[in-house]
């Protein structure tokens, strides 16, 4: 949160008929706190309309509507009032975004001036088929700010065959997943925490043998489901070190599946092996939604498991109905799974959050650009995200801690913080650390310290999601399929007898490849060449 100087914005503004710069607006009629603005002097010049989409969701607390609300007022005074601007909001069915984006897209005229959407193939669409304007002049001359709080990095999941026609909404916390272990169980069987995947398997049949969870011959040593968060931290853990055309070109889907990267069928030999030795959730396959695996974990049946970062501890989740269940029961955030180099190998999620667009048929992409640009300076952001301080939070370490008894007047000030506050994924701070802390912070007490170590663990020897510059029309074709075909290929090999796993895993990926695999292996292969002549 380092504020600019006013100094530094008004160069920023300066010399435009369309924004001239303002100073502060403190007639806020009690509804808006004020917020860093541009400049000294006063509005000028033509009035403008800026049309912004906003999600709805169909939320809206009593007496405020999705157009018109403590944000939408907070905006208008303190970046559109003051630059001559009416901000108006455009709203969008959450449930129907695409489907309705496309109707705005295609009327010209009648669309928004800034629309986004999270579908990155949507995205694409229209910057190939010119729907979309190109912003690196834009950037370059109205957005410093916006540049340097999205980072280059992250800006380039924008850029389309060498264009910018996007910005992407930076994401907060990259981490995806921890693991997690019930070290009651390991003291009670005077064991270490494991830290590498053979000590996992010891204490997996440990588990197994002599159940210190007294679960009644009901203990599930390895909880696992068919859903990414279980899996893929395993799998990638056996992937053996690859180069960088590898991992762009041998693996599959928009989750960067590593079904052709030596390793994987290791990986996949080490379940069948964990599957028919009693060691993991029987009906796995079963669980694509995670509902069983929450319920075994909350009934003290798991020994060890892994998942998204924070699950476990949200208000009322699977480890406080464990320590309801049993006021002993201790469940700690681990990494274990051991790569070849001795790092706990694991992805992270891409750093973007929506893609925000100005369509090519706007007339106000100057003024677009500068909002945007707004939102990131000084403690604009932070405003719009957190609300007043004493009012909505506290400030404890420089994080800002909900107010939990506030009003329901204060409340609801920020009930669509998310969907107005578009250029960031989740509180940011100023650094990781701290936007860690926003998200640690939420959680019950008791849960805090877990959460902590849970999520630095879900950020260390991430693997970074793999970049193209042009969409994989195979994916989008195949893609569907391919997932399908994938978990068929876990549960069937994992299931498999021991002496028949090879011919199963060879059946399964035959059927992968002829499904839309070698479409996208070789797509990715081409797109690969074409990104480094």
């Amino acid at each position: 949160m380092h504020k600019k100087t006013a100094g530094l914005l008004a160069l920023t503004l300066a010399g435009t008929a369309l924004l001239s710069a303002c100073g502060n607006n403190n007639n806020n009629g009690g509804d808006t706190a004020s917020a860093t603005s541009s400049a000294s002097a006063a509005p000028s010049g033509k009035a403008i309309t800026l049309k912004v989409e906003v999600f709805d969701r169909g939320n809206a607390p009593d007496g405020m509507s999705i157009t018109n609300n403590y944000l939408t007022k907070f905006v208008q005074d303190n970046f559109g009032t003051p630059n001559n601007i009416k901000v108006e909001f455009v709203p969008v069915p959450r449930s129907e975004e695409v489907n309705k984006l496309n109707v705005l897209m295609a009327s010209g005229s009648d669309v928004p001036d800034i629309v986004f959407t999270y579908d990155s193939s949507t995205f694409f669409r229209y910057a190939q088929q010119g729907g979309l304007t190109d912003l690196s002049e834009l950037l370059d001359q109205y957005g410093p700010n916006l540049k340097e709080f999205i980072g280059e990095d992250t800006l380039a999941y924008g850029v389309v065959e060498g264009t910018q026609y996007g910005v992407p909404a930076r994401r907060t916390h990259l981490g995806k997943y921890s693991s997690f272990i019930r070290t009651d169980w390991l003291d009670k069987l005077g064991l270490g925490s494991p830290t590498t995947t053979d000590e996992l398997y010891n204490v997996l049949k440990a588990f197994k043998e002599k159940d210190p969870g007294n679960t009644g011959g009901k203990v599930i040593p390895l909880g696992m489901t068919i859903a990414p968060a279980q899996y893929e931290p395993l799998i990638w853990s056996f992937i053996q070190p690859a180069t960088e055309e590898e991992l762009y070109t041998l693996t599959s889907g928009t989750r960067d599946l590593p079904i052709l990267l030596p390793g994987f069928k290791d990986a996949l030999q080490f379940m069948n092996k964990a599957y028919n030795e009693g060691l993991m959730s029987l009906d796995f396959g079963l669980d694509k939604d995670k509902t069983k695996l929450g319920q075994d974990v909350a009934n003290g049946l798991v020994g060890f498991y892994s998942e998204d970062d924070m699950n476990p501890f949200y208000k009322d989740g699977s480890v406080d109905t464990l320590r309801a269940n049993n006021p002993t029961a201790v469940l700690s955030a681990v990494d274990v799974y051991t790569n070849s180099e001795g790092k706990h190998a694991k992805p992270e999620y891409t750093p973007i959050g929506m893609y925000l667009m100005i369509p090519k048929a706007s007339k106000n992409a100057e003024a677009a650009i500068k909002y945007l640009d707004w939102m990131a300076s000084g403690d604009n952001l932070f405003q719009m995200q957190n609300g007043v301080e004493g009012e909505n939070y506290t400030l404890e370490d420089g994080v800002p801690v909900t107010i939990a008894d506030q009003s329901d007047e204060f409340r609801n000030r920020l009930y669509n913080q998310g969907d107005m506050a578009i250029i960031s994924n989740g509180k940011s701070l100023g650094s990781a650390d701290l936007n860690v802390e926003a998200y640690v912070k939420g959680m019950p007490e008791a849960n805090q310290d877990e959460t902590r170590k849970a999520m630095t663990i879900s950020r260390s020897d991430t693997i970074k999601p793999i970049r193209f510059d042009r969409p994989i029309e195979s994916q989008a074709k195949y893609g569907t399929t391919l997932q399908d075909k994938f978990e068929e290929m876990l549960v069937k090999t994992t299931m498999a007898k021991p002496d028949q796993f090879d011919s199963t895993y060879e059946a399964m990926l035959k059927d992968y490849m002829a499904s839309g695999g070698q479409a996208v292996l070789e797509e990715r292969q081409q797109a690969y060449a074409a990104m480094t002549k």
